[in-house]
């Protein structure tokens, strides 16, 4: 998976603050008009999340979500693995019903 082909796309969507934009990870708050779009981006690029889902999270990716401040309800996680690379998108959104940080990871 491309990285920084990712942050490509994720620059093509309105957000509020860019926070990081580096070699592996980006962060920033979007807007809830922007939501939407994010989400049909994110599923082309990653599939469908794997929190919320039917489907156990696997361990590996549990530990890695938890070293960033973990997963809850209301919250939105995809991940997606190639050989010994994962990239994680997590989405978290804010109780103004207004914004969400959006964070993309690559270990």
């Amino acid at each position: 998976m491309d990285f920084d082909a990712i942050r490509k796309d994720m620059k093509l969507l309105s957000f509020e603050t860019l926070r990081n934009d580096c070699d592996n990870f980006f962060e920033g708050v979007i807007f809830q008009q922007e939501i939407d779009k994010l989400k049909t981006q994110l599923g082309n690029l990653f599939g469908e999340p794997v929190f919320p889902s039917k489907n156990r999270m696997a361990l590996n990716v549990q530990k890695t979500v938890d070293g960033f401040g973990g997963i809850m309800p209301g919250q939105v996680l995809y991940h997606k693995a190639s050989g010994a690379e994962s990239v994680f998108a997590m989405l978290w959104p804010w109780k103004d019903g207004q914004h969400t940080t959006v964070k993309i990871i690559q270990q």
